[in-house]
């Protein structure tokens, strides 16, 4: 990493996987980074307040894998030594969409299965390592400072001390879910940003299993909930020997039981037997953690009209998803790539060039998220004319991906933000989805579907 174009602070608000993904770019263009976090961040991998899902089944996406493996070297092989298990998304892993399984052959999209505290753990003692980052734990973020229309520093509160006033060139709001940046901005006179809501009503219950090395043919069970069954689980091999385990239910009648026999019986549901038969052999290595998701939460930064020098927000401040679809992390990951871009080019309005790309970085995951979340006539939120659309093409989609190998390898590099979705309408790949109930040409009606949907994604 060269040093001889650093200049300035930079102050990044919450010391998360977000926050350290920035702090790692911003290292490459500002003199000092310094992250403030309120928790306790403990020096081992270990589940902590501040990250309540961190005792949920993880992973990285292929997109993920790719980006961290670019910011630190070597980090796939280093983790791989410490047991995390590095698999073929395609391949390694039992996909059912809507009872639909993927044909499992080899895609080329790899992915790391690991847990969710292995993996910060070891990514904050690699940004901690920097020469220009300090990373400080119980400082709790209260507000902004600023000069008329720039942002030029933080107030922080050191838990059991006086309020810090930071100086910086560039503020990163990373403070996760419950952010106060738009309250902040509010503050000094600016409107806060629109947001959009889903409330995917959804409850987790999570578990770990002791696992046998090779005891299995797959690392990982992904099986989907759908309208028709609003249930789902998934269970991703782990380090120290792990099987961990997320049985889900959409709805408030669908939630999973936390007691042994039930939740056994609640995976018996699935269609997928293999994490039945699992959990029926496993030994467990602990209770179960019972989860209620909040709403999933989308705040247009590149929308509004006034937006000052000096701040921006990223990860979950920017927008926080549904976590049944593992995109958090690997989204974090991408904006941190968004933002070392954004930043080669100057500092010259750097707020609205990042969130104008940040924004478009988010709009798969969040349509593809909130998309199947709409599906469940229990969950809260909008249903536009593009939603519907486009669940009725990726349900003929899952349909088509059961019986053609290379429509399951496209939604799933889609799905792991390694292909745009412009992808998906492919000529080979809408001529499968379209035959896929076994008509030698396409139905009429269904061009019109596939058309106004290609249209909409690609506006």
């Amino acid at each position: 990493m060269s040093t001889t174009n650093q200049t300035g602070r930079a102050v990044v608000l919450g010391g998360s996987m977000g926050g350290l993904l920035a702090a790692r770019v911003l290292s490459e263009s500002y003199a000092t980074v310094t992250v403030f976090d309120r928790d306790d961040l403990p020096a081992e991998a270990v589940d902590r307040k501040g990250v309540p899902q961190s005792g949920h089944s993880h992973g990285l996406l292929a997109r993920g894998r790719q980006i961290l493996e670019e910011l630190f070297p070597g980090l796939t092989a280093e983790l791989t030594a410490h047991g995390a298990v590095p698999v073929d998304i395609q391949r390694d892993c039992v996909w059912v969409n809507d009872g639909h399984r993927i044909p499992r052959v080899a895609s080329g999209l790899a992915g790391l299965c690991v847990s969710r505290r292995a993996l910060e753990a070891y990514v904050r003692d690699r940004v901690r390592a920097l020469p220009n980052v300090e990373i400080r734990d119980r400082c709790e973020a209260v507000g902004l400072l600023a000069d008329g229309a720039t942002v030029t520093g933080a107030r922080v509160l050191p838990r059991g001390g006086r309020e810090e006033r930071h100086d910086a060139d560039l503020v990163v709001d990373a403070t996760g879910r419950g952010n106060r940046g738009p309250t902040w901005l509010a503050e000094l006179g600016y409107q806060p940003p629109t947001e959009e809501r889903v409330d995917p009503r959804t409850v987790y219950v999570s578990r770990d299993y002791r696992r046998v090395p090779g005891e299995t043919t797959f690392a990982a069970v992904i099986s989907s909930p759908s309208p028709a069954a609003p249930y789902g689980g998934v269970a991703i091999a782990a380090e120290g020997d792990r099987w961990m385990v997320t049985l889900l239910g959409v709805g408030p009648d669908h939630a999973p039981p936390v007691d042994d026999e039930g939740y056994l019986a609640f995976a018996g549901r699935l269609p997928a037997p293999e994490l039945h038969a699992l959990l029926r052999r496993a030994e467990p290595l602990g209770p179960p953690k019972r989860m209620r998701l909040p709403a999933s939460v989308r705040r247009r930064y590149e929308r509004l009209a006034r937006l000052p020098e000096g701040f921006i927000a990223v990860a979950d401040a920017v927008c926080s998803f549904n976590p049944a679809y593992g995109q958090g992390m690997t989204v974090a990951a991408a904006e941190a790539i968004v933002l070392r871009d954004c930043l080669r080019l100057g500092r010259r309005d750097l707020p609205r060039r990042f969130f104008a790309a940040a924004a478009k970085v988010v709009d798969v995951p969040w349509d593809m998220a909130v998309g199947a979340d709409l599906r469940h006539p229990t969950v809260v939120g909008p249903r536009s004319r593009r939603t519907r659309l486009l669940n009725g093409y990726v349900t003929r989609l899952h349909a088509a991906a059961a019986r053609h190998p290379v429509v399951g390898r496209r939604f799933l590099s889609v799905a792991n933000l390694m292909t745009p979705p412009p992808g998906l309408f492919a000529p080979r790949i809408v001529a499968r989805v379209l035959w896929s109930g076994g008509r030698s040409t396409p139905a009429p009606a269904q061009r019109p579907l596939v058309s106004e949907v290609k249209e909409l994604l690609v506006r």
